[in-house]
């Protein structure tokens, strides 16, 4: 990808909603809206012919819903990003985008500024969840786990990382940033960003968002820091 100018396809059922994103996106800079489309169906389509670097995403869209082109788009383009962008913020929304591998999932309130920053931030490999939205998918989260058999096979993964890469693991799940981390685990950036990939590695996780749902749904978030 281009740092300086990132690709962005639109899917939304409302024209009005599709049209001014395109609109404020347009004006900055290092971005580039190649696409527009009006459900999930449309968005594949679009994606085929030019795919982007990141996609912003309506969930209750027609034919195909967000949650669906999500999984779909991840499928086959798993190296386009996608915020979920939504005036719901359902939990089972929330669950299901983030597993299907969404980056980022956002309010349509959010500001101009926040947006274009999320899509900075996910274009360049991080995550980006509305504050708001956190919360409520680590309760989703945490009645998943349980209530899910399959937790206690999970937690034994933790067994395989060091003390510093599950110390990591814990802190990514409560939504801390690496920045955040380094100061809270008396660490340098570049030994948290290694022990991130050692984690995501070993756990073969994807990025920080899925780790972030695996520490949820092991109940690591709930343990202590190991000193």
């Amino acid at each position: 990808m281009n740092a300086q100018n990132i690709k962005v396809m639109i899917a939304d059922d409302q024209e009005l909603i599709r049209e001014s994103l395109s609109i404020v996106l347009g004006t900055n800079a290092d971005m580039t809206v190649t696409g527009l489309a009006g459900n999930g169906r449309e968005l594949l389509r679009l994606i085929e012919k030019n795919p982007p670097d990141v996609v912003l995403m309506d969930v209750r869209m027609p034919e195909l819903d967000g949650v669906e082109a999500t999984r779909a788009v991840k499928e086959r383009w798993p190296a386009v990003r996608i915020i979920i962008l939504t005036t719901f913020d359902d939990d089972e929304y929330v669950f299901n985008a983030l597993k299907y591998g969404a980056s980022g999932y956002l309010l349509k309130g959010v500001s101009v500024p926040e947006l274009s920053a999320a899509i900075r931030t996910v274009a360049q490999g991080g995550a980006m969840i509305n504050p708001g939205v956190a919360a409520k998918v680590v309760k989703f989260f945490n009645r998943m786990a349980q209530s899910s058999p399959a937790a206690s096979e999970e937690e034994k993964d933790a067994d395989i990382l060091n003390r510093t890469e599950r110390n990591i693991a814990l802190l990514v799940g409560r939504g801390l940033s690496n920045k955040e981390i380094a100061a809270k685990l008396a660490l340098s950036d570049g030994t948290v960003r290694n022990g991130l990939s050692a984690a995501l590695a070993k756990l073969d996780l994807r990025d920080r968002t899925q780790l972030a749902i695996w520490a949820v749904q092991i109940g690591l978030v709930q343990q202590e820091i190991q000193l």
